[in-house]
């Protein structure tokens, strides 16, 4: 079933859950799981099974790896193939390498051959939530009515972002409570299986936009609309946000394994996604004049002052209260970044533009625990806690270079106003 046309003159237009139905948001959540679970669980099982924080750290860089090389041509495939060929496919492959991943890391194979598998773990790697996002833009451009986009779009993305922190903070708590409960192992085997059963069930879910006709594609912006600078400096930003992540998961392995409680890093690292969930679902509710210029600048400051202390911090209860801290900048920082991205997509490559923000999040949680692990492993655990402040303070500094190129020439069209082609062209002052 193809994505819902526009409704016809004098038809009511309802909202957005009255047009996708609540199941669609049930399947898109957990089917975007295992995306978060994947870099803990290869850095968890790898550390438990070779006995090396800096071998765990290089297959999550590998990890990332594939998806940085494949998560935006998925993207684009699914742009101009329809979603749901490109998902059905990618969903069986990436179940079937995390399962087969978990047995090769017990098996004798050399080291050589485990990075090989990380990287196709990374390479076949669902791209849900950004696919979800550009479905949902899709449909408030051609669905919802004009006089309510604004509001609905912001709370859209809202939610996203709101969803993608909450499994990326639950995702690694998952992945402890799997490890510790039943084996290291276990957390790849139950992503796989996730996989299957609700990437599977997204891609048939009936919100699935088709494939483009070649009008269609012929009227997409060009491929070099990508590398506007308003588009580039956001997916550094989001880099940033994975910078943090991978940065602050992985120096609170070091942390907890000082105290001889490595296993529980993804429980405490849970701390974090309290605030973060909750004031991005309030990101929705923030004034007009707070632009999202100053959100992104305001909310990124907290993570960056919170993460200072980390070098000092003496006890597990003190790391907890930082964590809670830092969380409540994470959340809306987010939602504002996805938020820009989506208003300066070129036309007609929504989901690519998606995908490489969402790439852009594993790639910069793969490469900083790899590097934040081979810190940790030589210097120790208070210099592995340096990285999250850079990481913090690269979010920060591309806030600055979007607040200045927001207030030029590189303003962009609503990305959501484009795909129907009858709502009128516009721009946001807010970005």
């Amino acid at each position: 079933m193809s994505e819902p046309t526009p409704a016809a003159v004098g038809e009511p237009r309802w909202g957005l859950l009255r047009q996708v139905g609540l199941p669609y948001f049930v399947i898109a959540f957990i089917a975007r799981l295992p995306f978060a679970m994947m870099v803990v669980g290869v850095l968890t099982l790898v550390v438990s099974a070779r006995g090396s924080l800096s071998l765990g750290g290089l297959n999550s860089a590998a990890v990332g790896f594939g998806t940085a090389c494949f998560g935006p041509l998925l993207g684009a495939a699914s742009d101009r193939f329809g979603q749901r060929p490109v998902l059905l496919g990618v969903g069986i492959a990436n179940g079937i390498v995390l399962a087969g991943f978990a047995w090769l890391v017990y098996s004798p194979v050399p080291d050589a051959v485990m990075l090989v598998g990380a990287f196709l773990i990374g390479a076949t790697a669902p791209q849900v939530a950004p696919l979800s996002r550009a479905r949902l833009v899709a449909i408030i451009g051609r669905r919802i009515d004009r006089t309510r986009h604004e509001r609905v779009f912001n709370a859209t993305m809202a939610y996203e972002s709101a969803a993608d922190e909450t499994v990326f903070v639950f995702g690694p708590l998952i992945v402890g409570i799997l490890a510790s409960l039943i084996s290291p192992w276990a957390p790849l085997v139950g992503a796989a299986a996730l996989t299957i059963v609700f990437v599977t069930a997204f891609a048939l879910h009936p919100t699935a936009p088709p494939a483009q006709t070649r009008a269609h594609a012929a009227a997409a912006g060009p491929v070099s609309e990508l590398f506007r600078p308003a588009l580039v400096v956001v997916v550094v930003g989001i880099l940033g946000v994975g910078f943090f992540f991978g940065a602050m998961l992985t120096s609170l392995t070091a942390f907890m394994d000082d105290r001889g409680i490595s296993e529980q890093a993804g429980l405490l690292y849970g701390v974090m996604g309290i605030g973060s969930a909750t004031l991005a679902l309030g990101v929705a509710l923030f004034p007009e004049r707070f632009t999202r210029a100053w959100r992104w600048l305001c909310f990124g400051a907290v993570i960056f002052v919170g993460s200072l202390v980390l070098p000092f911090v003496p006890s597990v209860g003190a790391m907890a209260a930082a964590l809670a801290v830092m969380g409540l900048g994470i959340g809306p920082t987010l939602v504002t970044q996805y938020s820009i991205g989506a208003e300066r997509s070129p036309v007609g490559r929504s989901s690519t533009v998606m995908a490489i923000l969402g790439s852009a999040v594993i790639v910069g949680q793969s490469l900083s625990s790899a590097v934040t692990g081979e810190v940790a492993q030589r210097f120790g655990t208070p210099a592995a806690m340096v990285v999250p402040i850079v990481s913090a303070a690269i979010v920060v500094a591309a806030g600055v270079g979007n607040a200045l190129l927001s207030r030029g020439r590189y303003a962009a069209p609503f990305a959501h106003t484009q795909p129907s082609g009858n709502v009128p062209d516009s721009r946001n002052s807010a970005s």
